[in-house]
């Protein structure tokens, strides 16, 4: 049996509902998932609920940000942070939540909560890990990014341990996988993080050992669907992929030998595509169309009657590093190892320009309104404006090593440094 600690969600027993109440649910349910395509784009303004903000992937529709990045013009708050950790931090109803570990081996996971308009500190919890902490030295057991949704923070350990948290830090519920499955690790450390699809929220162990995917209820932290997955370490993070935007939305996970998607409500495999890829950096995709880091970039487009995908072009020269490539309004994004930016369009693949950035990048750059903005691993911020051209917009050294994702959310730019956490935004008129 699972180990689940349900600290007692609530529970509601409905009556039987007539045929004509059914009907009418349907209708209500299809009209609010109308609602909820139409209104994504807001959203993703208001909150940063995941690694990489959800979909769209790494794409904020934020128009008041800062363009000059400084402690005078910029920092709107600057906060220190202990333990270690490389998991970015999310932003949900005002409030950034991070990951932590301390202790000598890392045994103690932290959650920590910020107002995200002042950085003060709301609240901090705290658990001894059930499962492994070996990881890398430049890694760190709190290297998967939370994830937030319907009022609950699922915080994911690489020791394999999920939290289920409410907004004011109240513990739900809490899994140690490990007691399930004691041979789920790799050599230096999982760095996967969770996603949330409707009921369930789901996680990628992929290693040497007992490899898997599982859906997990999201009140309960009871196993709903579990997916067995190839023996061999990978660090990508599943997202969300839909061909048309009311289609039902199947979770991607990619692995080194390739891509699959799953009904996220199930675990069924939709499709699986065999072909060697990253095993480092996360797809993302628009219009249907996915963008795989694969022999460079690979654009796959699956079959809308659920058939295998069929490979739409393959670029060389597109050839992320650790950091995962970035897609909006046909152009795609991508950092390669040496620090170089490359814009192309997404119809063929065709590479438009190249920008030669400072530094290597492990973190994600976050692109909004008409400009990208990456971190490198030693810590200087870069902006780079986009258009005909890519132009380094500004600069601005933070001082501190950055192997984390910025957040966009709550009127700024939320990132981690290896000791602090920062809001950049434009200073109130």
């Amino acid at each position: 049996m699972p180990k689940v600690f349900d600290r007692g969600p609530l529970r509601v027993v409905l009556p039987p509902v007539t045929g004509l109440v059914r009907r009418n649910l349907a209708y209500l349910r299809c009209a609010f998932a109308l609602v909820g395509a139409i209104f994504v784009p807001a959203l993703m303004a208001a909150d940063w609920p995941c690694f990489r903000g959800g979909a769209p992937l790494s794409v904020s529709s934020a128009t008041n940000l800062p363009i000059q990045l400084s402690d005078s013009q910029a920092v709107a708050w600057k906060t220190p942070l202990e333990g270690k950790g490389v998991s970015s931090p999310i932003v949900i109803d005002g409030r950034v939540v991070v990951t932590s570990a301390s202790g000598n081996q890392e045994q103690r996971l932290h959650v920590r909560c910020f107002a995200a308009k002042t950085g003060e500190a709301l609240w901090e919890r705290q658990f001894n890990a059930t499962g492994r902490t070996l990881c890398h030295a430049t890694s760190s057991v709190a290297a998967p990014t939370p994830a937030a949704a319907d009022g609950r923070i699922f915080a994911f350990f690489s020791s394999n341990d999920l939290a289920c948290l409410d907004l004011d830090g109240n513990l739900l519920w809490y899994r140690g996988l490990t007691y399930d499955f004691p041979a789920a690790y790799n050599d230096v450390g999982m760095a996967s993080s969770p996603l949330v699809i409707g009921d369930v929220v789901i996680v990628q162990i992929e290693n040497q050992g007992d490899s898997f995917a599982a859906g997990l209820n999201v009140k309960t932290g009871e196993t709903v669907w579990r997916h067995d997955r190839p023996r061999e370490a990978s660090w990508s993070s599943p997202s969300v992929f839909r061909a048309r935007p009311l289609d039902p939305p199947s979770v991607l996970l990619q692995a080194p030998s390739g891509l699959t998607a799953l009904d996220p409500s199930s675990g069924n495999v939709r499709w699986d595509l065999k072909l060697k890829s990253n095993d480092i950096t996360s797809s993302t995709n628009e219009d249907g169309v996915i963008f795989l880091p694969a022999d460079g970039i690979t654009a796959i487009q699956p079959d809308a009657a659920g058939g295998a995908p069929k490979i739409l072009w393959k670029q060389a020269r597109l050839n992320p590093g650790a950091a995962s490539p970035v897609v909006q309004a046909g152009r795609l994004y991508v950092v390669n190892r040496a620090g170089v930016l490359s814009c192309a369009e997404t119809a063929k693949g065709t590479v438009l320009w190249q920008l030669r950035l400072a530094g290597r990048f492990w973190s994600t750059p976050v692109l909004a309104g008409n400009h990208l903005y990456l971190f490198s691993d030693d810590g200087l911020a870069q902006v780079v404006a986009l258009g005909e051209k890519g132009e380094l917009a500004s600069s601005f050294s933070l001082g501190e090593e950055v192997m984390t994702s910025p957040a966009v959310a709550a009127g700024g730019i939320v990132v981690r440094s290896a000791e602090h956490l920062w809001k950049f935004a434009k200073p109130a008129e």
